[in-house]
């Protein structure tokens, strides 16, 4: 499990639902966690010409790379791709 407990709590971290909490961490990437700390991966907000889109992307830490899960027209779905992918 990794978790970023030197992170700590922040002014833009949010609970959404069900033990699933949203650290912002710039204008267009949240870290998405569960309630124990544990980093399930993060969403990533871009625009493109029919409008904006977010990325789904999980973080593998033993190989040190995301995995890209998907890209969605609601940034709901983006965190919930994360939270039951």
């Amino acid at each position: 499990m990794t978790t970023f407990d030197f992170a700590g709590p922040s002014l833009l971290e949010r609970p959404v639902r069900n033990g699933i909490n949203l650290v912002q961490l710039h204008d267009d990437l949240w870290r998405v966690t569960r309630s124990d700390g544990e980093v399930l991966g993060y969403v990533e907000g871009f625009d493109e010409p029919r409008g904006r889109r977010y990325r789904s992307k999980r973080l593998i830490a033993l190989q040190r790379r995301f995995l890209p899960l998907g890209e969605f027209w609601s940034f709901d779905d983006a965190v919930d791709c994360l939270r039951f992918g």
